[in-house]
């Protein structure tokens, strides 16, 4: 069974932030969807916080992930192995090379792209949480590399290729952390080694990452999602093309361009079905016809077309493995609102509480978040039994991480699984 292991100084640490933003422990109880008593244990080291909720507290107290970083998952069995196994292969990072002299070969960038896709699998199962730091390192190694290696201006160029690759992998895990002024620092770091590198696949990819940050923390990222299809051109590969225009149809959607977010949401379908002999970058080999459909449903949840949205995300979610989480939490997420905008009240719930149970123990904040939203949604319904049952859920999830089944459909069956 998963368990969380926090520093010790998480305490304290907690106390002081409280302090210093004067908020008392039934406000801040408030905010997290915690009581009181829990959050004075949590500041007296009685208990241990749970990931998701080192994360919440992260965001309201403002930390900038010092709260979150003092917290992980020891989980045990297979996915704590695959961690530990990708831990290893960052045991001897591509900078050590230098020890032997200061001479980079012309096959180095070749091979660390693909030490980059075997890291970067990890993110199908694990959160930014428990990847970060594994990613950032790989950073830091590639601008050692950069800055003291001796190489040709062709490897010279694959480096800084490389550089953009991760800085992305790493910028996404930071994001996904809630560390957001790392992930914008990593984008940013990415993009001028794209640019630099004369690769505008990764930069347009770079600014596609910019624009999905700026949204996802409530600030205007259509001009930047406009700058990454215009960046990659016309002449990239199919799956770049469909992912640059399905970030840009949720930028779109997301301020309210309906029929601009319809545009790409095609342009990004029709670039699947194209042939092309050309291999297709490693970073987007999970975009298919799945993903494309995932992201039209969240643009016609958040466009207010719930009806739209629920006939394509229940058809998807449908075939959803799992055992990726993170990733079919928050898809949940968007049906259960858009059930809420159809006043499916008790199907909203029930997704949502499908969606709480895939989050706990995820080293992501961002489904939480999302759950977070959703609960405020229901105030107007609060005394229904649905409502009731599935906030005491939460709650409890937030508080234990243990499974909890409710008393009220003890026998609902587990979602269909998917071939992943």
């Amino acid at each position: 069974m998963a368990r969380s292991i926090s520093d010790p100084r998480f305490p304290p640490t907690l106390r002081r932030l409280r302090d210093e933003r004067g908020l008392s422990l039934r406000e801040l109880g408030r905010r997290v969807h915690h009581s009181k008593t829990y959050l004075h244990e949590l500041e007296t080291g009685v208990k241990t916080p749970t990931v998701e909720t080192a994360q919440a507290l992260d965001v309201v107290l403002d930390a900038g992930g010092e709260l979150a970083r003092m917290v992980s998952v020891d989980t045990g069995g297979v996915r704590r192995r695959t961690f530990v196994a990708a831990a290893g292969i960052a045991a001897a990072l591509p900078h050590q090379r230098l020890a032997f002299g200061r001479r980079v070969g012309a096959d180095l960038p070749a091979q660390l792209v693909t030490r980059a896709a075997r890291l970067r699998r990890l993110d199908d199962y694990l959160g930014g949480a428990d990847t970060y730091r594994l990613y950032a390192a790989e950073v830091e190694s590639t601008k050692t590399l950069i800055r003291d290696g001796s190489y040709t201006e062709a490897t010279g160029l694959g480096l800084l290729a490389v550089l953009a690759e991760q800085a992305q992998l790493a910028g996404w895990a930071a994001f996904d952390a809630g560390l957001h002024g790392d992930a914008d620092r990593l984008y940013r770091t990415s993009l001028a080694a794209a640019q630099d590198a004369a690769d505008p696949a990764l930069a347009g990819n770079a600014w596609a990452f910019i624009a999905y940050l700026r949204l996802g923390l409530g600030q205007p990222g259509v001009d930047e999602a406009v700058a990454a299809v215009e960046t990659a051109g016309p002449g990239v590969t199919p799956g770049v093309r469909a992912l640059l225009h399905c970030r840009r149809a949720w930028a779109h959607a997301v301020m309210g361009q309906a029929a601009d977010a319809e545009r790409h949401l095609a342009l990004g379908a029709t670039a699947l079905t194209e042939h092309d002999d050309r291999p297709e970058p490693d970073w987007v080999y999970w975009v298919d016809r799945s993903e494309v459909e995932i992201m039209t449903g969240r643009c016609w949840t958040v466009l207010r077309r719930p009806l739209r949205a629920i006939t394509v995300l229940e058809q998807v979610l449908a075939a959803y493995d799992d055992t990726h989480a993170r990733d079919k939490a928050l898809y949940l997420s968007w049906l259960a609102d858009a059930y809420l905008d159809a006043h499916e009240v008790e199907q909203a719930c029930e997704t949502a509480g499908r969606a709480v149970e895939l989050s706990a123990g995820v080293g992501s904040i961002r489904p939480g978040q999302r759950i977070d939203g959703f609960l405020g949604r229901l105030d107007p319904y609060g005394s229904l039994p649905c409502v009731v049952d599935l906030r005491a859920r939460a709650v409890e999830w937030a508080r234990t991480g243990r499974r909890l089944t409710s008393a009220a459909t003890p026998d609902t069956p587990p979602p269909p699984p998917r071939s992943a």
